[in-house]
């Protein structure tokens, strides 16, 4: 599964991102010393990817650096819910409307039960952050608390790598990264891949 999941990586970054992969090439040795600094105390999935065999074919082993990077923030914003008390289905209905989706389409999406996104809007409405299957003001607000912890609390990586090399990444990747999210709402919606999406505009 790694393999072929390696597989289609490769092809899909040649056919759909073109751009991404000198960038990655060139990041890659710097970004793999930057991922070995890291820590991996109760970061289970970056843990996880960091002990897979490194690729040998330097646009993958970029690829999988990005990866690692990516994980470790995960880990910590799964971390914060955990010390917020949130359950995985109230996490699910507190981000699905902080991006403004619709129904539980994030909670489904992750395979979680009817009983258990019940439980969850049940639990919400007891601490007062939900009303009748609506999060309310102060839901929203706690949401972007912890996407705000969130990126207070991983900006190691970046720190490392410095501000002008963190400046010129994010020049270079964003770009085709954007392409690379056009061909997620082609294939699976524009729903998909609820990390990568920008939070919509509000009004004051």
């Amino acid at each position: 599964m790694w393999a072929a999941r390696d597989e289609a990586v490769v092809e899909g970054l040649h056919r759909y991102a073109p751009e991404i992969i000198q960038p990655l090439v060139e990041y890659g040795p710097e970004l793999w010393d930057i991922v070995e600094q890291l820590p991996v105390m109760a970061r289970v999935f970056f843990g996880a990817h960091l002990a897979m065999p490194r690729p040998a074919d330097p646009l993958l082993s970029g690829w999988h650096a990005v990866n690692c990077l990516r994980e470790w923030r995960g880990d910590t914003h799964w971390a914060i819910l955990v010390a917020e008390g949130l359950s995985a289905a109230e996490a699910s209905i507190l981000h699905n409307a902080w991006l403004g989706y619709e129904g539980d389409w994030l909670a489904t999406s992750r395979g979680t039960s009817p009983a258990d996104i019940a439980a969850g809007w049940e639990s919400l409405c007891a601490r007062g952050l939900a009303h009748d299957r609506q999060v309310l003001p102060n839901g929203i607000a706690l949401r972007q608390r912890l996407e705000d912890e969130t990126d207070r609390l991983t900006t190691l990586p970046w720190t490392l790598l410095g501000e002008p090399r963190s400046v010129a990444f994010a020049e270079q990747f964003e770009p085709p990264c954007r392409l690379l999210l056009a061909r997620v709402d082609e294939t699976a919606g524009s729903n998909y891949q609820p990390a990568s999406r920008e939070r919509p505009p509000q009004t004051p």
